[in-house]
């Protein structure tokens, strides 16, 4: 027998009432648990570890709210933080969970379901207002106007996660963006606009205070920064060594002298200080376009979603299920753009632009690994920035987080093991790679362009680079490169050969080598036992 509209409405109101009255339980257990946190200690209370600033007694209240309405959407976040890590067994983390999840999992949502409404996002508008803010919070506030799937800081949303269950961050916790605009300006470009541009992550990333400042305080929608744009002084060792070998000049404006030195008893110190660089700098958190990420790769936006929820072992079933939300907060690294010389030079086609772009390497990087060339490279790029900023340019160099081909360091360091173990030679470099991990690389550079649009940069005079997938993919986005060359042959670390010749006859770019099937062979690396003295 079908059901009456006046049915449904008489039972849509009672479940509106049920969570009215929900929600006014959970004000009072709020009320309950501040006037607890805040009062002073009546009596020691053992078992809790004291969270630093906060009152050591403030423990949890033993009082759980009712339970939501079947079909009520409230967020996990509208109970308060608890002040205290609890040890004190089952019982106790059931109490917590209750008071931070009052309501049912909630596993997903449709996009017919009752309350839900998405704030209206419209991917490449011409301006912030009508493109629209980037929601994916779960709190009250917010919830139900969620347009975005996943969560922000990338792979970092795991610690916030731990820090709420931990009693350490309180879910609803409203920042202060208070004085932190940018500390140089990132002006909108035309490719802003453009959706087919920008894909990989919000161009109004850094701005989100300023013009979504009516959702932020009117509307208290929790709209968030995904991109931070500061300045700062680099040190390196390798950069001070130029300086003092005469190949770097000191210019008081791009390249500094560093401060004095002071010896360990803080007298100071007659030693050269070196140098530092005056550079600007912007993180950029991954925020995916769905159809536009699709596009780029050349796959349906059905096939992508699939793949994300399925070989992620099914962590976002809104994928799947909210074919009306297309954009996504991916849990993966971010980038860092670094810039030497004037930002606003890097969308003037009348400068002189250097750039590399550069995949993350810790073992080289940070800890000077030889078997690659990632390091040295790496300073050799930054050392071509500042030349190029001296000369009047502007440099670049932008950072991705793909450790390893994106393939991970774990897998990084199994294909040195194989390569160690099975005869370390440039014709055998990409098979260990592809006998690992099932793929020589992962980082698929079709992504990569996005930063160097969003910055407005319309050409590149010099790219400090050889590899053919960076330069195609950024040739094919629409910016043509007037220069290549490759890393000089005397920075080359001594296990790095193997490397460089296989990328190389592989087709990496270079300006002066040709390597051969035979020359491959007689590429060997060394061997553990060399290395040991």
């Amino acid at each position: 027998m079908p059901v009456s509209d006046a049915v449904l409405t008489q039972i849509l109101t009672q479940l509106e009432a049920l969570q009215v009255s929900q929600q006014t339980l959970q004000a009072k257990l709020d009320a309950l648990t501040t006037s607890r946190a805040t009062s002073p200690p009546s009596s020691p209370r053992s078992g809790g570890t004291p969270i630093p600033g906060r009152q050591a007694d403030a423990m949890m209240s033993t009082e759980a709210p009712t339970a939501a309405p079947h079909n009520t959407i409230i967020s996990p976040s509208t109970s308060p933080v608890v002040s205290t890590i609890v040890h004190h067994g089952k019982d106790k983390d059931k109490e917590r969970e209750r008071l931070l999840y009052p309501s049912r999992v909630m596993l997903t949502t449709y996009p017919d379901q009752h309350g839900i409404k998405p704030y209206p996002l419209k991917w490449g508008a011409p301006d912030a207002q009508t493109r629209g803010p980037v929601i994916c919070s779960r709190l009250p506030s917010s919830i139900k106007q969620r347009n975005a799937i996943g969560a922000h800081s990338g792979s970092y949303s795991i610690y916030r996660a731990l820090a709420i269950a931990m009693g350490t961050l309180n879910p609803s916790h409203k920042p202060d963006y208070s004085k932190t605009e940018p500390a140089v300006p990132i002006p909108p470009q035309p490719s802003w606009s453009d959706p087919s541009k920008i894909v990989s992550f919000d161009p109004w990333g850094h701005l989100v205070p300023q013009v979504y400042k009516r959702e932020l305080e009117e509307l208290g929608l929790d709209v968030r920064p995904s991109i931070a744009v500061t300045r700062a002084h680099m040190k390196l060792t390798e950069i001070d060594e130029a300086v003092r070998k005469g190949s770097l000049t000191i210019d008081g404006k791009i390249l500094l002298k560093s401060r004095p030195l002071v010896n360990a008893d803080m007298t100071p110190s007659t030693e050269d200080p070196g140098v530092e660089i005056s550079i600007s700098k912007a993180a950029v958190e991954p925020v995916w376009y769905l159809p536009g990420v699709a596009e780029r790769f050349g796959i349906s936006e059905s096939l992508l979603r699939r793949a994300l929820f399925e070989d992620t072992g099914g962590m976002y079933p809104e994928l799947i299920t909210r074919p009306d939300i297309k954009v996504f907060l991916p849990p993966i690294g971010n980038l860092t753009a670094y810039i030497f010389g004037n930002p606003a030079y890097l969308s003037d086609e009348s400068k002189e632009l250097t750039l590399r772009v550069h995949d993350e390497c810790n073992g080289s990087d940070v800890f000077g690994s030889d078997i690659c060339t990632c390091k040295p490279y790496l300073i050799y790029a930054i050392e071509e920035c500042i030349r190029g900023a001296q000369r009047g340019g502007v440099g670049l160099v932008v950072y991705f987080r793909k450790e390893g081909r994106a393939l991970g360091e774990v897998t990084k360091y199994l294909v040195y093991n194989l390569r160690k173990r099975g005869g370390d030679s440039a014709d055998k470099y990409f098979k260990a790679t592809e006998l690992i991990a099932g793929v020589k690389d992962m980082r698929f550079q079709a992504l990569m362009p996005d930063v160097l649009h969003w910055l407005g940069i319309k050409k590149i005079d010099n790219m400090v680079s050889m590899s053919d997938m960076k330069y195609d993919a950024i040739v094919q986005s629409g910016i043509p490169i007037h220069k290549r060359y490759d890393i000089p042959e005397h920075l080359l670390p001594p296990d790095s050969r193997v490397e460089i010749d296989a990328k190389i006859a592989a087709g990496y770019f270079s300006h002066n080598k040709k390597i051969t099937e035979a020359d491959l062979v007689k590429t060997v690396g060394r061997t553990w036992e060399e290395t040991e003295h």
